[in-house]
């Protein structure tokens, strides 16, 4: 029964179990040097080792394993140009259900193979959001499959905090949890299991200066949807859902906007000092934790690095 409300203790703790078998327990990695380096210990959420590289696997995972038989009959379906066309692909394929991705002309080649190779069904559309959408709605007329929204969805959003619940769990005493926004599915399900699980652990959210939608939008008090993200993050060009804003706006501690410049430098500290290949989506919250670490000297403070999925051949470093 998919939720009709903001997910509940319960709503998370039952994710958890429903999706056990279908996501890993992703590490967590310190580096002692870099602790050195910046006067913070810092604990790195690893969701870049997540199946399908990326922290997408659980919300995709959970939305699906919440429908009805007869709705998983007739599969599922979503649009995507990353790595929720991916976990939608493997959740589908694992639950033994059809999947069809629409995916934008100039996608990836590679994540275009990726979906393939997971056995779904990739339609192509035009690459600007009403072509995906319009295209999506006449798939979902044609197949009577489900559409498992990217982020602005509850189901996805409970099974996204089963990230930040596994970090609390696996540390102690965090004086703050940093975790990107793009569409809100990773950071309100995070904000939800810091109140729930964390003894409310402020949550500090990171997001490109290209793409500040969610800064604006909090600071304004209403949704100011992103009109033309510049910023070498692609998986954080989407704008902030109806569902996460709310959630975002009565919990979130701060939310740190950083230069695609100290998006790469993250990304190589990263690469330097643990020996992990994050995407630039995924080194966010890790530049922003630095841009402020004079508020954390000498204190335990977790970064979710949500994603691996770069092409080594146009790494930025």
């Amino acid at each position: 029964m998919l939720l009709q409300e903001i997910p509940k203790k319960e709503d998370i703790i039952a994710a958890e179990k429903r999706i056990h078998d279908y996501v890993h327990r992703t590490p967590v990695f310190t580096s002692m040097t870099l602790n050195e380096i910046l006067g913070v210990n810092v604990y790195f959420k690893c969701e870049n080792l997540q199946k399908v590289g990326a922290f997408k696997m659980r919300g995709a995972s959970n939305a699906i394993l919440s429908l009805t038989k007869s709705q998983l009959k007739k599969g599922v379906a979503t649009h995507s140009s990353g790595n929720h066309a991916q976990a939608v692909a493997l959740a589908a394929k694992l639950s033994k259900i059809p999947a069809y991705i629409v995916m934008p002309q100039n996608a990836p080649e590679v994540k275009v193979e990726a979906v393939r190779r997971y056995g779904a069904e990739v339609i192509y559309c035009e690459s600007n959001l009403k072509a995906r959408e319009e295209t999506l709605n006449e798939v979902v007329e044609k197949t009577g499959a489900t559409f498992i929204h990217p982020y602005d969805n509850y189901d996805v959003i409970a099974g996204q905090a089963t990230c930040a619940k596994e970090m609390i769990e696996d540390t102690d005493h965090l004086k703050a949890i940093f975790a990107p926004i793009g569409g809100g599915g990773l950071m309100a399900g995070t904000l939800l299991s810091s109140q729930y699980f964390g003894n409310k652990i402020p949550v500090i959210g990171a997001e490109p200066e290209g793409a500040d939608d969610a800064y604006r939008s909090w600071k304004a008090g209403a949704l100011l949807p992103m009109e033309n993200p510049d910023t070498i993050a692609d998986g954080l060009r989407t704008s902030v859902g109806e569902r996460n804003f709310p959630i975002i706006q009565k919990y979130i501690k701060d939310i740190i906007t950083v230069s695609d410049d100290e998006i790469i430098e993250a990304m190589r500290l990263i690469f330097n000092y643990l020996k992990l290949v994050v995407e630039p989506s995924g080194a966010v919250p890790f530049a922003s934790m630095i841009k402020i670490k004079e508020q954390f000297k000498g204190k335990k403070v977790g970064v979710i690095l949500c994603g691996g999925n770069v092409d080594l051949k146009k790494l930025p470093f």
